[in-house]
Parts: structure tokens; C-alpha cells; sequence
């Protein structure tokens, strides 16, 4: 990093990942500009419901039953044998701070019966014990939401931090020797291209949800880190693990209802009444995500695609803290406030009659692979929340870890951020298992070569690359984004196997990217390409393990129990001094109409 007294540093994202590696960044003195692709609160975080997991035996008012060896093994379960383990203890080492930190800017997380009484902790799927904080029911995401916001909006008022809103990713900007030197930027109105400078990046980006058509996640959701990652030839991991959650509305908007509706006694039955997943799991409802999405898909299908049906009617308020007595529809309203209102807009009445649910894509394990400090293997990169892959998810990420993550990693980030400017001897950038690189991409058209952590020659197959180009000799069509979805729920969605993996391969290798630079068009081009290597990551493991679900290969492999790492040839152009990744080479955006400082 640059040993000027204040380095840049650019943070692309406004999530709780962004914005506490932001507001961090700034506290250790550096130049800080977050960017934010849309409205500010337009964010994963915004729309959490469930909560957030930490381990507060160690607090004033916490959970006196937990342990982090619990909260530490839980995890590890849930990832089903491909966890970082080092990562995961991190998570819960530094849970309790990060809980500290964010009641410090201002986060009013429920409580039993007021200020100073203990926090109301509720039980999540997968979970031993209650450990789960909430803010305002079910509005935990909107809360933390609001007071990060809160503080990154004072720190622009007082000059510390400046923000562009509406400022969408294109690609990143590689400087000497490969590393990260900025980004390229639209940002409205009128999609006018920017060269953003900086000694520093960090993709605080976010998930795909939108490569599938039942998502719930926001629409800015469209893996603009990650596919700029890959451009850059950053190393990628386990993104054949997608996490489907097994109860969203079966309606327009996937509206989640959130799991801890069934840790309070909700149930599952299917359209006959019956209640199924006592036959299927020990732990039932609040089995792991993958075990219940994939009997809801299962019994769906059974009946005729109509969705199963989620059944609160019989649910009894506790008696004691602040959601008891009362009837079932006072309890839920009190409870669950915008679940509620959300479902009682789609006029149901939650209290009285069951809900039809259906799987969305939710969360994607999978993402730009990074060290315990967020460093990617391109120096200067840096990220972190659910685009990064730091191994704490494993293959199916544990209820409310993700928000957790992103204040855990957001703080170390910035850390690693103050570090890497002033140690000499701090590593440059992630370093694969087994103590070598990535193997590097095949061939001049380019492709992505897994690497799974062990040394030595390595037979996998490679991924299309994705340059804007078309496969030799074989008939393209224009991308259609409907079309492109439907194809990534039926080949890569929560039941797969070979013949539809390969049939999404085909599918996708024959979409031609689309022209141009408005937004919509980068979105585009990013879905094709995050998609393009999620359908490679789920041919290549021949087992079924965590969220990834193959019929043809029903059981966990011993074998297979570790992480893949892909990397896709970045192919640079040059702009200026700059090399420049991107495959966006048709659409002519290398006359940069305006190039700026980041700061």
C-alpha cells in the first residue's frame, strides 16, 4: 500500500460488511470513500429479519448457557466438512466485541423488560441453544442498518468520509505488478463513466441472488464483486454452494419469512395437512436450511408444484418477556411486526390459516477467497460479507452467522487495512492452502482451473471464459435475464445433476454478453459470468455435501471434503499507466471520459 500519511481507499458496498470496514478505515486515519450501487439502505443487511448470532456469555446480560466451543461447533456442522476451521473460531472469538461495537453506534437490540435486563436470544435452525439477538422483532437488518448509516452519514458531514451514492462497480483498475489501483464507475444519472483512484479496494458487494428467478434478495444483488474479482484474476471458492431459504412467500417479491418463526413453533405441512419433516430430520423444522429447502422442493413437487405451507395457527405465546400472553395474532404481531404486516398486505392472516411457501435463493457461501484479514491473492484487493469466501460458511452457512461475518471481518478488514500500510513485513495478499498459488488458467481462450487446496497436478476441467467472446463454432443467442434465470433454477437450483448441470453449461456458453455500459447491461454481463462459474464449481464436486444437493451423487464423499479455489485468466487491457481487467472489451469503454482521485 502507498506510505502516503493518508492512503485512499475505496469501499464498494454500504451493507454492514462496507460500513463497518469503512467506518473502521476512517478511525485508523485513512482516506475513505464508500460507494454504494443504489439507495444507501438498498442492502441484504436492510432486509435481515432473523438476527444475528454471537456468542455473549462474557457479556453483561448474556446467554449464560452458550460456550464458543458451542457456537464454534454448531458452525462446523451446519458447513457440513469444508468450514475454515481458523475462520469459524475468529467468528466467535471476536463475536462479543463486535456486538460491543455495534450497541456503541447506536444498535438497540430487544431486551427482556427494558434497558439493562437481559437480551431477548432466540433459537434458529441448527442452533444448541438461544443465541440469536433481535431488534425490533423482526427488523434486526433494518436497525443495524439505520445506526451504521447513522454514523457513516456523520463522518461525511464532518468531512471524514466521503460517499457517492448511485455509483455502480464496472471493473477494477490493476496498477504495477498486478495490484489493485482503483476502479472503473457509473454512476447517474445518465451512466457517465468514472476512473476512481486508490491505493486500496474492498469489495463489500454482496450476493447473486438475481441469478436465480425466486430470490430474496434485493435487485442490486447481480455478483458485481465477485465477477470483477474473477476478471481481475482474483482466486474464487466454493461457489457451487448456494443456500436456498427453505420459507419465502410464494408470492411476486419472495417476501422471507424468517426462520425464527419456526424457532418459535411454527410448522411445515404439506397439502394435505400433514406435517413431514419430523420423518426427515431429528431436529425437524429447524433442521439445517439445505435439509428443509429440499423436502419443501421435494413435497412440491409431489404435489403437483404447489407449494407446501408453513402453519403458525397453533403457535401459543411464551407467557413471560415482552411477546407474551395474548392470542396467536397478538403474539405475532408483536413478534414478527413486519413479517405481519408483509403477509396481512397479501391478505393473509398468518394467525388463522397456513402460508404458502416456497425455497429462494438466499445466500451464497461461495465468493472472492480471502485470508482471515480479508486480503485476496491480487494485492490490494481486499473483501469481505457474503462476496467474500472467507471459510467460516463451509457448504451451508449457519442461521444468522452472516451478519455476524460481516461485522467480524468488516472490523478486521480495516485493521488489515491500517497494517498493510505500515508493516513491511504483513503479507501482500492470501496465500492458497497447501502453500502454493492457484494453478494458472489453460489455454489462450482462457478458462477457469479449479485448485483444491492440494499440491500437485490436479484433473478437474475448466470453466468457459467470459471476455464478451463467443464459444468456437457454435451458435449464440442474445442474453435474456428471464431466460438466463429459469435455466439457472432448473440446472444449479437446490436439486441437481449431471445431465442439468451440463445442460446449464451449454445454455450459458451459448448467451451472448450484451453491448454497452448502462447499468443494466454490467449487471448483465456480471450474472453470465458468476453464473457461468457457479454451473463449473457444481459440475466439478461429485458428491452432494451442505447446500449443494447432487441426486446423482446422493452422499458426502469423504474424499471431496475440502474447498475448491478457481481462478479465470484476467486477460488486461491497458488504459493509461493502468493495466485494466474487464471483459467488457466490445463495448468500447476504455475512452474514459473522466478519470478522478478516489478522495
Amino acid at each position: 500500500m502507498s506510505t502516503n500519511p493518508a492512503p485512499r481507499v475505496l469501499v464498494v458496498g454500504s451493507g454492514i460488511a462496507g460500513l463497518t470496514a469503512a467506518l473502521g478505515a476512517v478511525r485508523h486515519g485513512l482516506d475513505v470513500t464508500l460507494l454504494s450501487k443504489d439507495a444507501l439502505d438498498e442492502t441484504s443487511t436492510a432486509r435481515a429479519q432473523g438476527g444475528i448470532a454471537a456468542m455473549t456469555a462474557a457479556i453483561p446480560a448474556g446467554q449464560p448457557r452458550d460456550s464458543e466451543e458451542l457456537h464454534v461447533q454448531d458452525t462446523l456442522a451446519a458447513g457440513a466438512g469444508t468450514c475454515d476451521d481458523d475462520a469459524v473460531r475468529l467468528l466467535v472469538r471476536d463475536s462479543a466485541a463486535a456486538i460491543d461495537e455495534l450497541v456503541g453506534r447506536g444498535v438497540g437490540f430487544d431486551r427482556t423488560a427494558g434497558a439493562d435486563s437481559p437480551w431477548l436470544e432466540g433459537l434458529e435452525g441448527a442452533h444448541s441453544v438461544p443465541r440469536i439477538l433481535h431488534a425490533g422483532g423482526d427488523a434486526t437488518g433494518h436497525e443495524i442498518q439505520r445506526a451504521l448509516l447513522a454514523t457513516a452519514l456523520a463522518a461525511e458531514a464532518s468531512g471524514h468520509l466521503q460517499i457517492l451514492r448511485h455509483t455502480m462497480l464496472v471493473d477494477l483498475v490493476l496498477g504495477s505488478g498486478g495490484r489493485a489501483a482503483g476502479a472503473l464507475v457509473l454512476t447517474g444519472p445518465g451512466d457517465r463513466l468514472r476512473e476512481l483512484d486508490a491505493d486500496a479496494v474492498v469489495l463489500a458487494t454482496g450476493g447473486a441472488g438475481q441469478l436465480y428467478p425466486h430470490t430474496t434478495n434485493p435487485a442490486v444483488a447481480t455478483g458485481d464483486g465477485v465477477a470483477a474479482a474473477l476478471r481481475a484474476g482474483a482466486a474464487v471458492a466454493d461457489l457451487e454452494f448456494v443456500q436456498f431459504h427453505p420459507t419465502a412467500l410464494a408470492a411476486p417479491g419472495c417476501f422471507l419469512v424468517s426462520e425464527a418463526v419456526r424457532g418459535e413453533g411454527a410448522v411445515l405441512r404439506d397439502a394435505t395437512g400433514r406435517r413431514y419433516l419430523e420423518d426427515v430430520h431429528p431436529r425437524a423444522e429447524l433442521a439445517p436450511r439445505d435439509v428443509v429447502a429440499r423436502e419443501n422442493v421435494r413435497r412440491s413437487l409431489a404435489q403437483d408444484g404447489r407449494p407446501v405451507l408453513l402453519d403458525c395457527t397453533r403457535m401459543a405465546p411464551p407467557g413471560t418477556g415482552p411477546h407474551g400472553s395474548g392470542t396467536t395474532a397478538e403474539f405475532l404481531a408483536r413478534r414478527f411486526p413486519t413479517i405481519d404486516a408483509a403477509l396481512r398486505a397479501h391478505g393473509l392472516d398468518w394467525s388463522r390459516e397456513p402460508v404458502p411457501v416456497t425455497p429462494a435463493a438466499h445466500y451464497l457461501m461461495g465468493g472472492v477467497a480471502t485470508d482471515g484479514l480479508g486480503r485476496t491473492s491480487v494485492p490490494g484487493l481486499y473483501a469481505v460479507g457474503e462476496c467474500a469466501a472467507t471459510g467460516v460458511h463451509g457448504a451451508n452457512r449457519l442461521a444468522s452467522n452472516s451478519l455476524l461475518e460481516g461485522a467480524v471481518f468488516g472490523t478486521r478488514v480495516a485493521g488489515a487495512l491500517r497494517a498493510d500500510r505500515t508493516d513491511d513485513d504483513a503479507p501482500a495478499h492470501l496465500v492458497l492452502p497447501g502453500g502454493t498459488e492457484i494453478l494458472p488458467a489453460a489455454g489462450r481462450s482462457g478458462g477457469a482451473v479449479p485448485h483444491d487446496g492440494r499440491t500437485g497436478p490436479y484433473d478437474g476441467g475448466t470453466v468457459p471464459h467470459d471476455r464478451g467472446t463467443e464459444p468456437h463454432g457454435e451458435e449464440t443467442v442474445p442474453f435474456d435475464r428471464e431466460q438466463f434465470q429459469h435455466a439457472m433454477w432448473t440446472g444449479a437450483g437446490v436439486l441437481r445433476d449431471r445431465a442439468r448441470l451440463e445442460a446449464l453449461a451449454r445454455r450459458l456458453a451459448g448467451f451472448r454478453p450484451p453491448p454497452g455500459l448502462s447499468r443494466r447491461a454490467v449487471e448483465d454481463r456480471n450474472l453470465l459470468t458468476v453464473g457461468r462459474a457457479v454451473a463449473a464449481a457444481a459440475l466439478h464436486r461429485t458428491e452432494s455435501r451442505g447446500a449443494h444437493f447432487r441426486e446423482d451423487f446422493p452422499a458426502p464423499d469423504p474424499a471431496r471434503a475440502r474447498r475448491t479455489f478457481w481462478r479465470q485468466d484476467p486477460a488486461p487491457h491497458v488504459i493509461g499507466t493502468h493495466p485494466l481487467t474487464s471483459e467488457h472489451t466490445a463495448t468500447n469503454i476504455f475512452d474514459v471520459p473522466e478519470r478522478i482521485p478516489a478522495c
